[in-house]
């Protein structure tokens, strides 16, 4: 029979880890100096850090009074606390005015407010560990589920998050306001991640944090070259201002093989001649130069061959932590696996598609999934790929903000209005869905020696 855990073993009947001198101190700079109020705030973020109730109350309404550009005082927050019918339970105006009476200076409110922060994530972690310890003992939880959900509350944790929950709309509207005022002032500024490709960037203003973008074709189309053409673009900061560090799975191709990729696109020599060396002395020396600007890009690689989607996540959220991850990469979406019980494969691609917005979600960046087209466009006279081409890989669909399909017509053997064949460079990234923004058609051009993309330009040969 398995032994239950002890009293003596669990800390639930110690006394929570708190500073309620440090919060009466925090609170006290604040009424002193109001310019230690913002310090403060970007220490803390919301009241949920503080311990004590009334500290607490007095906080927020601290917050509130900021959001209004009031100044803070004992009696502008006693005041507060009489508008939401908090003064009494706070103590009345004694606990408030001794708040601000028994601070001298401001001098250590940051410091006395990451001691309140560091008290408060040692609950959180109490409280995430309590909840992991309950799931570790129901027998009919998977053991993986377990893992990655504890992983996702300490991430959680780390980052300064909570899981908010409901949140009112008036907590979100001065920040969006703030996002259309700088996208009116900056009107060439992107809102999201650039893809460092000009009309690409502009039908989709960037690749956007929380959405899960979809780029598919049928096999031999460059999907695998185009995304690392993207990603090598967002970590270079190509068209944008700042440079973005890039996470890329790679589920296909070894890691050997996508630096082989990426020097063959930066230094516009062809794979052959790479792989056996017949450089000229000067293509060396491009190629040196290359090597060099590419060790600088913030790009990381996973190449795990089959990787599942809980193992992906524990990845990504590590990545995020330790690197700043901005950008994620997977290719392809049908070579994961799932650990959820499903009774055929559709449903699995369902539940990792779903597992992928999540993530989106959950860090607040772009994920960027390959995905293979079904056989029907090979069925049809007109073989410009459809959403209804995706369906038969579950609900990759639905679950996309954006899907790009990547279209080379010459793969075909298609021909022009003229009645020539295009040639192999013509490519089309059609922009199938885009839950908030337009769709349409980005013309690039491919170079397949040396499998870079970029902008179509009028004189490109096809």
């Amino acid at each position: 029979m398995a032994s239950q855990p002890s009293s003596a073993q669990t800390p639930v009947d110690r006394p929570r880890p708190q500073a309620l001198e440090v919060e009466r101190a925090v609170l006290g700079a604040m009424f002193i100096d109001n310019a230690a109020v913002s310090r403060v705030i970007e220490v803390l973020g919301d009241e949920t850090a503080f311990y004590h109730t009334a500290n607490r109350r007095v906080y927020a309404a601290v917050l509130a009074l900021t959001e209004r550009g009031l100044p803070v005082d004992e009696v502008t927050v006693a005041e507060e606390l009489k508008r939401r019918g908090q003064f009494e339970d706070v103590g009345g105006y004694p606990y408030v005015a001794s708040l601000g009476g028994e601070m001298a200076t401001s001098a250590n409110a940051e410091y006395h407010a990451r001691i309140v922060l560091e008290r408060a994530q040692r609950r959180r972690l109490i409280d995430a560990s309590t909840q992991t310890i309950a799931e570790c003992y129901d027998e009919a939880e998977a053991v993986n589920e377990v893992i990655d959900r504890a992983e996702q509350r300490v991430f959680r944790i780390a980052e300064g998050e909570i899981g908010q929950g409901v949140v009112s709309l008036q907590s979100r509207l001065h920040e969006t306001l703030e996002l259309i005022e700088k996208a009116q002032r900056e009107p060439d500024a992107l809102s999201g991640v650039t893809t460092g490709y000009l009309d690409l960037n502009d039908i989709t203003t960037g690749l956007q944090p929380s959405d899960l973008i979809i780029v598919a074709s049928r096999p031999s189309m460059g999907k695998t070259a185009l995304t690392l053409c993207m990603a090598r673009n967002a970590a270079l900061g190509v068209l944008a201002r700042e440079k973005t560090p890039v996470l890329y799975f790679s589920l296909e191709m070894s890691m050997q093989q996508l630096a082989y990729r990426l020097l063959c696109a930066e230094a516009g020599v062809s794979s052959q001649q790479l792989r056996k060396g017949q450089l000229s002395h000067e293509e060396w020396q491009t190629l040196a130069g290359q090597v060099e600007k590419l060790s600088d890009a913030p790009i990381y690689i996973d190449d795990t061959p089959g990787i599942s989607i809980l193992e992906l996540r524990a990845k990504a959220r590590r990545a995020k932590l330790e690197f700043n991850i901005g950008l994620i990469f997977v290719d392809y979406l049908q070579l994961m696996t799932s650990t959820a019980r499903v009774d055929n494969r559709e449903q699995e691609i369902a539940s990792i598609s779903r597992s992928l917005k999540a993530l989106a979600k959950e860090l607040e960046l772009p994920v960027v999934a390959c995905a293979q087209l079904s056989r029907a466009v090979e069925a049809r006279t007109d073989k410009r790929p459809q959403l209804s081409d995706l369906r038969e890989s579950g609900s990759i669909e639905q679950d996309a903000d954006v899907v790009a399909f990547l279209y080379r017509p010459g793969v075909y053997g298609i021909e022009d209005d003229e009645g020539q064949p295009y040639g192999p460079g013509k490519a089309d990234i059609i922009i199938g869905k885009q839950r908030n923004g337009p769709t349409g058609n980005v013309s690039l051009t491919f170079i397949p020696e040396t499998l870079q993309f970029h902008d179509h330009a009028p004189n490109d040969p096809f």
